[in-house]
């Protein structure tokens, strides 16, 4: 079998890094270059290993995917038959403060890739979308977003990732180009950097400081483990059909209070350690996404549970604080200041 070679852009992040682990171990064929800008969150140490167990399979190049001359040169020589990509920026919170970023990355970064991928000519365009695009649902409702349910974004992050789908699909309409999209629930896994939920309280109560609760602290997310997420893609790659958007969720729900309250038990802390700020502008309620139509066509069914998940997760943080600890100074976002000092 001839091999497969994948551009994954972003591949230095939290999702691709473990996508790019997960592809290599699992399909020994694949070569894959990584295109990263090596942004705050975006660091070689997340692909350290990668390079040293894949020696010959995998390939860096640092950049933006915004430079279309350098991507324009990794197309003529590396010929991906496949582009995955996980570029984007990513934080809500940070795009409260610099949303010109989000746009300028999550859009016409976008939209400088589909350009140069529809030049060379690719087998597959596969974007990694987010379940925010939709909206957000209120804590009772019955309803699930489809992947026909319209885009209601209602903050900048989701706004510039909603403009990307819509990009996306458009340049499949007018250029023929062969997308598939993914919007996912919200991950959770190794080498998550600690600005977001899970690894921002667990690294906070591994040094026995409080944990920032917003005070709608019901407010719930669906929460899916990266490896599941990574192996959702697998089968869109190998069997979606172009064109084709696909929601990847599990169903699990869980909100700020609970996920506060299991960390505080692994770290046999009260709840004294808890302690309630005020909500990020254009807080959403909650996300929940039907993901039957990944799991009829497809056969993807989440293996990972979250009471297991979380638990993996919360000791990896325990294990690697070598990996998280020169990050506080990237972690500019003070949560709970947004009424006083806009969040910094």
């Amino acid at each position: 079998m001839s091999a497969t070679k994948i551009l994954v852009t972003g591949g230095a992040g939290f999702i691709g890094s473990n996508f790019i682990r997960h592809r290599l171990e699992y399909f020994p064929d694949d070569l894959i270059t990584n295109l990263d800008a090596l942004t705050y969150a975006g660091r070689l140490e997340n692909v350290r290993d990668v390079e040293e167990r894949f020696a010959g399979r995998y390939a860096f190049a640092k950049g933006n995917i915004g430079n279309a001359e350098l991507v324009a040169h990794i197309f003529k020589t590396q010929k991906p038959d496949i582009v995955v990509n996980f570029a984007a920026e990513s934080h809500n919170s940070r795009a409260i403060l610099h949303p010109k970023v989000f746009y300028e990355t999550n859009v016409l970064g976008v939209q400088c890739l589909l350009d140069v991928a529809r030049a060379f000519g690719v087998r597959r365009f596969h974007h990694i979308s987010t379940c925010e695009v939709y909206g957000d649902l209120a804590l009772d409702s019955e309803e699930r977003f489809t992947e026909g349910s319209p885009c209601c974004p209602r903050t900048p992050y989701s706004a510039s990732k909603a403009s990307a789908d819509m990009t996306v699909r458009a340049y499949h309409k007018t250029f023929g180009i062969p997308i598939s999209i993914s919007n996912c629930a919200n991950n959770y896994g190794p080498y998550q950097f600690p600005e977001k939920l899970i690894p921002h309280f667990t690294t906070r109560a591994i040094r026995k400081e409080q944990l920032p609760l917003y005070k709608a602290s019901k407010n719930k997310r669906e929460w899916i483990h990266v490896g599941d997420h990574c192996r959702a893609i697998d089968l869109i790659l190998e069997r979606g059909t172009i064109g084709e958007t696909y929601n990847v969720g599990t169903g699990v729900e869980a909100d700020i209070e609970t996920i506060a309250n299991i960390i505080l038990g692994e770290f046999t802390l009260d709840q004294s350690h808890k302690v309630y700020v005020e909500d990020r502008p254009g807080h959403d309620r909650r996300y929940l996404l039907d993901s039957s139509k990944i799991r009829t066509k497809l056969g993807w069914v989440p293996s990972i549970s979250f009471e297991d998940g979380i638990r993996e997760t919360i000791h990896w943080y325990k294990e690697h604080e070598w990996w998280w600890k020169p990050l506080f100074e990237s972690l500019e976002i003070r949560e709970g200041a947004w009424g006083k000092e806009g969040g910094k």
